[in-house]
């Protein structure tokens, strides 16, 4: 094995396969859940996420996109304006994350 060849100790993969991110996904366990809010809106709240793992904005401006609606980062959570579980459960695991 070539001394330039790095080994992940916790997988024992060549760290250049970047796939430590996959493997937190994979091991977080997602909570989908609806509030109501003033007025009784909907508001999607998605939580259970390791922060040191996973780009909680970029993600959320990903589903923000993708679901044409407005929501924000709060207390490690994503909350998403209106009922979106459905379609949110599919993107996230469409993107590897395991949701309950």
């Amino acid at each position: 094995m070539p001394e330039d060849d790095k080994r992940d100790p916790l997988t024992g993969l060549p760290e250049d396969l970047g796939i430590e991110e996959d493997l937190g996904r994979t091991e977080q366990r997602l909570r989908i859940r609806i509030e109501k809010r003033r007025y009784d809106k909907p508001v999607t709240v998605v939580e259970g996420f390791d922060r040191g793992s996973v780009d909680l904005k970029s993600l959320a401006s990903d589903l923000k996109s993708k679901l044409a609606t407005g929501g924000t980062v709060t207390d490690d959570a994503i909350e998403l304006q209106g009922n979106h579980r459905d379609r949110t459960e599919t993107i996230l695991n469409e993107k590897g994350f395991a949701v309950e």
